[in-house]
């Protein structure tokens, strides 16, 4: 099946909506570097500790966890 990124950025990641949250994302990594609490390369990710689909990023609080924890904690998607 042929994957078309085009339309999939255009549906998804392109909406206002997506970008406010991607932005947030971002946000919580950079203040983070900012602490201390995380680099460049070292397979360290910022997790947030509430579910991003109740709303704003900004006001869940964060922690630092491996890349590895932070990827099992996913929801499975069916």
């Amino acid at each position: 099946m042929t994957r078309y990124y085009k339309k999939e950025y255009r549906e998804y990641h392109g909406t206002d909506a997506q970008k406010k949250r991607r932005a947030a994302r971002n946000a919580a990594r950079r203040k983070a570097e900012r602490e201390g609490k995380v680099s460049k390369g070292d397979g360290k990710e910022v997790d947030h500790k509430g579910s991003h689909r109740t709303g704003d990023l900004r006001k869940v609080p964060t922690r630092v966890v491996s890349k590895t924890t932070n990827r099992k904690k996913q929801p499975k998607r069916s």
